[in-house]
């Protein structure tokens, strides 16, 4: 990553050597009412890289998340997954959105289900992977994130912390191509946070592709190969974490560093 480049899997020439980026937004736009939240979104996200979203509420960083597998729709303009372009519904969206692999604030876990079947659910109904396999994996990754012990237990018996890495490990048994992370720590206690910033540091290291939206700045300075900044449904700045929390360029920016970095 940006302070450990030998720790990624990504090739450095990747931003040089004319690679279509894996996730690509051209001229999004998305309206609630008459509220514009995305307002001409451009972004590409190359394979491997981590990304992080910040800025203030009701910037659109969630929306902008949501966007991107659509679980939100868009009002105009394009959506690509590794040169896939997302349609707007159907049996094409389904299978192209199993290649995004998405963590909530929320957990939404299966409350009647074990920990080890929430994680098996989805490689065997979609994937259509064999049921000794999946549990195989599921395992593997519940190991992953350090709650394999727990793969027995309802959601309901774990903490807020061990629910979260359980939703990532659930997430990556669909072997995604990239996960997308809507604020995964703000309904969990200071406590649990670093539990999960943890295993997606170790995530990003090794080689993910992750868009990250979270207010969590140490996590942005550890892992971010790039920072985006939002307000009012743009793109205002973006930059390494070196040169957005050291220089930020707008007054938008600036203006947000300062409130946040002293509280």
């Amino acid at each position: 990553m940006t302070s450990d480049s030998s720790a990624s899997t990504v090739p450095a020439s990747n931003s040089a050597d004319g690679t279509e980026p894996l996730v690509s937004l051209k001229n999004v736009n998305k309206h609630f009412g008459e509220l514009h939240v995305l307002k001409d979104i451009n972004l590409e996200v190359k394979r491997g890289e981590v990304v992080v979203v910040i800025g203030p509420s009701g910037s659109g960083k969630s929306t902008l998340c949501r966007a991107i597998n659509r679980l939100e729709t868009i009002d105009d303009g394009d959506i690509a997954i590794d040169g896939n372009h997302m349609p707007s519904e159907g049996k094409a969206l389904a299978k192209l959105r199993s290649d995004v692999g998405m963590v909530f604030q929320a957990f939404n876990l299966f409350a009647h289900k074990s920990v080890l079947h929430n994680v098996t659910l989805g490689p065997v109904k979609v994937r259509k992977m064999k049921a000794t396999e999946a549990k195989d994996l599921a395992m593997s990754l519940l190991e992953r994130v350090g709650v394999a012990n727990q793969s027995d237990k309802l959601p309901a018996q774990l903490s807020g912390g061990q629910q979260q890495r359980v939703a990532i490990a659930r997430a990556l048994a669909m072997k995604p191509k990239v996960m997308l992370f809507d604020e995964p720590t703000s309904a969990l206690d200071p406590e649990m946070i670093n539990e999960v910033l943890d295993a997606m540091v170790a995530l990003a290291k090794e080689g993910m592709t992750m868009i990250v939206v979270t207010h969590e700045m140490g996590f942005a300075r550890k892992a971010a190969d790039r920072v985006l900044f939002m307000a009012d449904g743009q793109i205002v700045e973006e930059a390494t974490p070196e040169e957005f929390f050291t220089n930020p360029k707008s007054a938008r920016a600036k203006d947000f560093l300062g409130k946040i970095l002293t509280q």
